[in-house]
């Protein structure tokens, strides 16, 4: 992303919040103070920062999942799908391998996780590679067939027969260590961050992710330099699934400590927009899941010392998308008329 891109992102996120003030000061309230108790609920206190860290992790890796979908010209809806995937394999692999040494019972949960989101993640790919099936509508009634599956287990085999759909609580072998306490932010932070170097390392400083970003830009001439594009894409595909369930994974282990019916608000649908604005630029993706983060946390504190209702922030979080998809369209208007006057 050059300057110029991150200085219109920048631009983007002081426009909307300067409308959201607009619209604070029409509802009688003062922005200024309506902002500063939003970021003082998100950055003042463990307990605040904290708050953003526990939602800025699902949002990044969501957000990646989908960035990396896009590399191979996927359009993947179904990264809530493999949340929810992998935060069930993560949760029965937490409580019914028992005896396990943290060391091993942490990245055995990891694995299962990812294993099982990524061979989800791998069908829409087969899909689309293969046989040319629009993955937008598959993927998004694979989410439903995810969502309510694990429900069933939830609530029948893997049931804990509490009153709250849940799993048994996972061992204290397969549980994140928490900090920044009585938050529950906990290590799968770190472990987010390094998965996002991971993989912005692997597509650009690899031969496999040379392919990979080859067959997304042109998958007839990656076929003609011999890289086969069905394959690359159905791996692009896997490794979007496996992000997805590693966020589930961390939910489950860091969080909650067991898999909940329908724990998840959407987190995947937030992070995809995160991506969408971030243009699938992966350096760019952990800004705009930082300040969602940031907006959904202080929200309630925003709320609790102003009066100004936390859901004004999601009308500031949809002038942003509004904004950032504006940008695109200026610049496509700018290239249209510098190619007219070359052409002229």
């Amino acid at each position: 992303m050059t300057r110029t891109s991150w200085g219109a992102t920048l631009l983007t996120i002081l426009l909307s919040l300067a409308i959201g003030a607009a619209a604070i000061m029409l509802l009688g309230y003062d922005p200024v103070e309506a902002y500063y108790q939003l970021f003082r609920g998100a950055f003042v206190g463990k307990f605040n920062i904290g708050g953003v860290f526990e939602r800025f992790v699902p949002l990044m890796l969501t957000a990646l999942a989908f960035a990396v979908s896009a590399k191979v010209s996927v359009f993947n809806v179904g990264v809530e799908g493999e949340l929810y995937l992998g935060a069930m394999a993560a949760a029965w692999a937490g409580y019914a391998l028992t005896g396990l040494h943290p060391v091993v019972h942490v990245p055995v949960c990891f694995a299962l996780a990812m294993v099982v989101a990524g061979a989800w993640g791998a069908i829409p790919g087969a899909l689309k590679a293969y046989w040319r099936v629009n993955e937008v509508c598959v993927t998004i009634l694979m989410n439903y067939v995810a969502i309510f599956f694990t429900s069933y287990l939830v609530g029948n085999p893997f049931s804990a027969r509490t009153s709250i759909p849940r799993t048994p609580s996972i061992e204290e072998s397969a549980k994140l260590l928490r900090f920044l306490k009585p938050s529950r932010v906990n290590i799968g932070l770190f472990v987010a961050i390094g998965v996002l170097l991971l993989v912005w390392w692997v597509l650009y400083h690899t031969t496999w992710g040379f392919r990979l970003r080859h067959t997304g830009q042109n998958p007839d001439f990656s076929e003609y330099v011999g890289i086969p594009p069905k394959k690359v894409m159905v791996w692009g595909m896997i490794l979007s699934g496996a992000i997805g369930g590693l966020a589930g994974a961390i939910e489950v282990m860091g969080i909650h400590g067991h898999f909940l019916d329908n724990f998840s608000p959407g987190i995947a649908f937030d992070g995809m927009l995160a991506s969408l604005i971030a243009k699938n630029d992966i350096r760019m993706v952990p800004v705009l899941a930082l300040f969602l983060a940031v907006l959904k946390t202080g929200a309630l504190g925003m709320e609790r010392f102003t009066g100004v209702p936390k859901t004004l922030i999601d009308t500031i979080i949809a002038v942003f998308i509004l904004l950032a998809a504006m940008e695109a369209l200026f610049s496509w208007k700018r290239r249209g008329a510098a190619s007219a006057g070359e052409g002229a």
